[in-house]
């Protein structure tokens, strides 16, 4: 697994001709920030942050894709139940 990693890297690295540290970095940015995305959805669906302040911290298209999907999974979840 190490040994793809740097593979992975080093291809992503030297066509740009970045170092790889900065590859590195720039995907654990990367990785941060969709965590910290994910949390924001998770604290709005949860009900534990309004609408508005959801979409401050991610975006309207971020909120409303995620309630979407809330639904779908709803309407799965009660035409299941009442099958």
């Amino acid at each position: 697994m190490a040994a793809e990693i740097s593979d992975r890297v080093r291809e992503i690295a030297e066509p740009r001709g970045l170092p790889e540290f900065q590859v590195f970095e720039r995907a654990f940015d990367r990785g941060l920030e969709d965590l910290w995305k994910d949390l924001v959805l998770a604290q709005y669906l949860d009900g534990e942050l309004d609408r508005e302040e959801a979409i401050e911290h991610v975006g309207r298209t971020k909120v409303e894709r995620a309630e979407r999907e809330r639904g779908v999974i709803e309407g799965y979840i009660d035409r299941g139940l009442n099958a």
